[in-house]
C-alpha cells in the first residue's frame, strides 16, 4: 500500500509566516511610538526620517549578502541567526534615549531582518512545487501586512499600558523563542525527519529541486543576475512598490495624528484598516494565482495580470490628498494597501520563477536591495515634505504618480517570464 503523504511544508510555511509577522510588527513598532518620541526627545520630522531611514540602509545594502549566505550556508542556520540578531537589536532600541543611539540601533536591527525575505524565498523554492507557491509565497507575505496591522493597536495598547519601551522588550523576546524553535524543527527536504519521501517525490513532481546547498552551486555571479531585462524589471518594479508601501510602515500612524487630526488611541485602531485590506490582498491574489495556473494560464500571464491589477489599485494614494473625509481617506488608503499587496505577493513568486537553480535566495536578495533603496528614500522625502510644508499633501502625490510609472514598467518592460537559464544569451 503506497504511503500516504507527509504535509509538512505548510508547516515550515507557518513558521515563514510567524517569522515575518514578528519582522513587521518590530520594524513598524517605530513608526506606532513616533509621535511619543518625538515630543519626548525633542525630535523633528527630517531627524525622525533619518532614524527610520537607517534600518533601511543596513536592509537594503544585506540584502544580497544574506541571500549568498542563506544559498551558501543553508536557511536552517542562517535564518535562526538572523531573526535572533535582529530581535536582541530591537530590545536594544527600548535603552535608546539619543538621535545616534536610535540610528545604531535601527541599523542593526536592519542588519538581521535582511536575511528573513531571502531566506523565505530560499526555503519556498525547495519546499513547494511550481503550482503551490503562489499560496505559499503570499501566505508568508500577508504576514508582513498582518504583522502592520497587529502592530498598530497593539503596540498602541502596550505604550499606553506600559511605557513606549514595552512593545520593544516584548516582541523581542519573541523573536529569539522563534530562532530557537525554527533552529529545532527545520532542515531541507531531503535532511528532515518530518517529511517522507511521497511528500519529496510530490515537490518534485514539476521538476522542482529539493537539493541541499552543499549540493547545488551557483549558476553565476549575483551581479550577472542584472544584464536580464526580467531581473531588471524586477528591481525597478519592485523599488517603486517599496516606495509606496514604506508610506504605511514608517510616516502613516504620524499622518493620522497630525494632518487628519485623531487621537493617539483612535490612530492604534484606524490605522491597522489598510493592512488588514493588505492580509486579504496578499491571500487573495495567491488563491487566484494558483487557480489560474491550474485552469491552463501561463505564468507569465497570471503574474503580469496581478502585477499591474494590484499597481493600479495602489495609485489611489494619491487621491487621498484631495480629500477631506476621514473615512473615505482611510476607505483609498486600504484599496491603495490592497493593491500593494497583489502586487507584493506576484513580486516575490517571480523570484522562485525566474532564479536560476541554487540562487533562489540571492535573487530575492538582490531585488529586495534595490526595493528597499525605495524604503531609504520614501521616509527622508516625505519627512523633508513635511518639515517644509508642514502637511503630507505633496507626499501623497508622489505616491500615485509613482503607482502609474510601476503599472508601465510590469506592464510594458518585464517579458516573459521563466527560469533564467546559463546557456541563455542577452
Amino acid at each position: 500500500m503506497e504511503k500516504k503523504k507527509t504535509n509538512y511544508r505548510w508547516i515550515i510555511c507557518g513558521f515563514l509566516w510567524v517569522a515575518v509577522a514578528v519582522n513587521y510588527v518590530d520594524r513598524t513598532a517605530l513608526s506606532a511610538a513616533t509621535p511619543i518620541i518625538m515630543k519626548e526627545f525633542n525630535i523633528d520630522g527630517t531627524e525622525m526620517g533619518i532614524i527610520m531611514a537607517a534600518f533601511f540602509w543596513a536592509y537594503a545594502l544585506l540584502q544580497v549578502p544574506m541571500g549568498y549566505i542563506a544559498d551558501k550556508f543553508g536557511q536552517r542556520l542562517i535564518y535562526s541567526l538572523a531573526v535572533g540578531w535582529w530581535s536582541i537589536a530591537q530590545m536594544c532600541i527600548a535603552a535608546c534615549s539619543s538621535l545616534v543611539g536610535f540610528v545604531t540601533a535601527r541599523l542593526f536591527l536592519g542588519v538581521g531582518e535582511a536575511g528573513s525575505y531571502p531566506c523565505n524565498v530560499g526555503v519556498v523554492a525547495k519546499w513547494f512545487p511550481k503550482h503551490e507557491r503562489s499560496r505559499a509565497t503570499a501566505i508568508f507575505d500577508s504576514a508582513s501586512k498582518f504583522g502592520n496591522a497587529f502592530a498598530m493597536p497593539v503596540v498602541v495598547g502596550l505604550i499606553t499600558m506600559f511605557t513606549w519601551h514595552a512593545p520593544f522588550l516584548i516582541f523581542g523576546a519573541i523573536g529569539v523563542i522563534w530562532a530557537i524553535l525554527w533552529w529545532i524543527f527545520y532542515n531541507d527536504p531531503r535532511k528532515s525527519k518530518h517529511a517522507n519521501q511521497a511528500e519529496i517525490d510530490y515537490i518534485e513532481q514539476d521538476g522542482t529541486s529539493v537539493t541541499t546547498e552543499t549540493d547545488a552551486k551557483p549558476a553565476m555571479k549575483w551581479y550577472q543576475l542584472l544584464k536580464y531585462r526580467n531581473v531588471q524589471a524586477m528591481c525597478i518594479g519592485f523599488f517603486i512598490l517599496n516606495y509606496i508601501l514604506y508610506f504605511f510602515i514608517t510616516w502613516f500612524p504620524t499622518y493620522l495624528v497630525q494632518e487628519r487630526g485623531m487621537q493617539f488611541g483612535q490612530m492604534g485602531i484606524v490605522a491597522s484598516v489598510p493592512f488588514i485590506a493588505a492580509v486579504c490582498g496578499s491571500l487573495i491574489s495567491g488563491i487566484i494565482a494558483d487557480k489560474l495556473l491550474i485552469k491552463g494560464w501561463s505564468v507569465t500571464r497570471t503574474r503580469k495580470t496581478l502585477l499591474v491589477i494590484g499597481i493600479l489599485l495602489a495609485t489611489s494614494v494619491g487621491l487621498a490628498a484631495f480629500v477631506e473625509s476621514n473615512a473615505v481617506v482611510i476607505g483609498l488608503l486600504a484599496v491603495a494597501n490592497f493593491g500593494c499587496a497583489v502586487t507584493g505577493a506576484m513580486q516575490w513568486c517571480l523570484a522562485s520563477d525566474v532564479a536560476p537553480k541554487g540562487m533562489g535566495s540571492q535573487l530575492a536578495g538582490l531585488q529586495n536591495c534595490v526595493a528597499n533603496f525605495g524604503g531609504v528614500a520614501s521616509p527622508i522625502v516625505a519627512g523633508a515634505i513635511l518639515a517644509t510644508t508642514n502637511s503630507f499633501q505633496i507626499a501623497l502625490y508622489t505616491y500615485g504618480i509613482t503607482a502609474l510609472i510601476g503599472a508601465i514598467v510590469y506592464g510594458c518592460y518585464l517579458g516573459k517570464i521563466e527560469q533564467i537559464s546559463v546557456a541563455e544569451k542577452m
